[in-house]
């Protein structure tokens, strides 16, 4: 049966059929038990599975996870959640030297089946130490899996696959994804790490994004319609691995090529979407591909800066109409430098 559902309902079905399904499946994390439940996503499970497969941790990044790897190596299934991925920059350590090359160091034999959930995203000024996208440095190690969902089915379908994979698989969940909404199949499903889904069909210009960057994609793919271009949007799902070929199909057909991506431009998984079409070499492009990143400086904390520093919608419509040489309203020549840009919609709640 399918169902009109949240985001963080959908993230929370995943846990509670997987917990279901397989008694090594354990949660842990900063406010995982709390009454808000990380935005309602593990709500009450502590009271449906007890204290000891639903618990909170001390503020010991690196030493918690080492723990989670630690009971992964001998068979169990942890879920850890950090509520901001720049603190997880502490457990790095851990999560590089040892999860990570685990499988490779012991021929194969062993594997660490343990999945991060790392909130990204931005708001309310939360500025350079509470805003960061770590998934393109993540994605660079081997052995390493990472997954950004979008939509509500895809965050149920590829946290199901997380926690049966035999490697380290880390989700990043952006913040202002919560509270969409979107038809989820109410039982357990999963789908396949490192496969794109084309989520809107078009002729004119592949559009390649991630997160919550498909929702800007979205917009300006709308607003372009309306000015005869039709916009196909690839929606990644999988940093790590990444589906080129999906990607690369788009762009034979429509040979124009935009990468949204919500990370820092240099070295980024814009970067590599790019080299690797460039060393296939059999695309017939008709206009230059363009990145819109973050641009290589730290958030800032003021509202006033931060709508200098985040791409929208609009720098997606500016460039495409460029390519095909039509001119901008007022409107797309410039952003409303009225409204924060660091704040969320107002359907939109949570302490973070």
């Amino acid at each position: 049966m399918k169902k009109l559902i949240k985001y963080s309902e959908s993230i929370y079905q995943a846990l509670h059929q997987s917990m279901e399904r397989d008694p090594s499946v354990y949660l842990m994390g900063l406010g995982v038990p709390d009454p808000k439940g990380i935005f309602g996503s593990t709500l009450k499970l502590d009271q449906i599975f007890g204290a000891d497969r639903v618990m909170d941790m001390p503020t010991s990044e690196n030493g918690m996870t080492g723990v989670a790897i630690g009971s992964a190596i001998l068979g169990m299934k942890p879920v850890v959640t950090h509520q901001r991925a720049d603190f997880f920059i502490l457990a790095l350590d851990q999560l590089i030297n040892n999860a990570a090359k685990w499988h490779y160091m012991f021929d194969g034999k062993m594997t660490v089946p343990v999945v991060f959930r790392l909130l990204i995203g931005r708001g309310w000024g939360q500025g350079p130490q509470h805003s960061q996208n770590i998934g393109a440095t993540l994605a660079h190690y081997p052995g390493i899996k990472v997954v950004a969902p979008s939509t509500p089915s895809d965050v149920k379908g590829l946290l199901q696959s997380a926690i049966n994979d035999p490697n380290p698989v880390v989700v990043l969940e952006h913040r202002w994804l919560y509270n969409n909404v979107g038809t989820v199949d109410t039982d357990y499903f999963e789908i396949p790490l490192g496969k794109a889904n084309v989520i809107r069909q078009g002729a004119d210009v592949t559009i390649v994004t991630y997160s919550y960057g498909v929702v800007e994609a979205m917009k300006a793919a709308n607003s372009l319609e309306l000015e005869g271009i039709s916009c196909e949007i690839v929606d990644l799902r999988s940093l790590k691995p990444l589906d080129i070929p999906t990607v690369s199909e788009s762009l034979r057909k429509t040979k124009r090529l935009i990468t949204f991506d919500l990370d820092w431009k240099s070295i980024s998984i814009s970067s590599e979407i790019l080299s690797s079409i460039y060393e296939m070499g059999d695309h017939d492009l008709k206009a230059k591909p363009v990145r819109i990143t973050l641009p290589d400086s730290y958030v800032p904390t003021s509202w006033h800066l931060a709508n200098k520093y985040y791409p929208t919608s609009l720098d997606i419509v500016q460039h495409v109409k460029k390519m095909f040489n039509l001119e901008l309203s007022d409107k797309e020549k410039y952003v409303d430098l009225l409204k924060p840009l660091d704040i969320p919609d107002k359907e939109f709640s949570g302490p973070f």
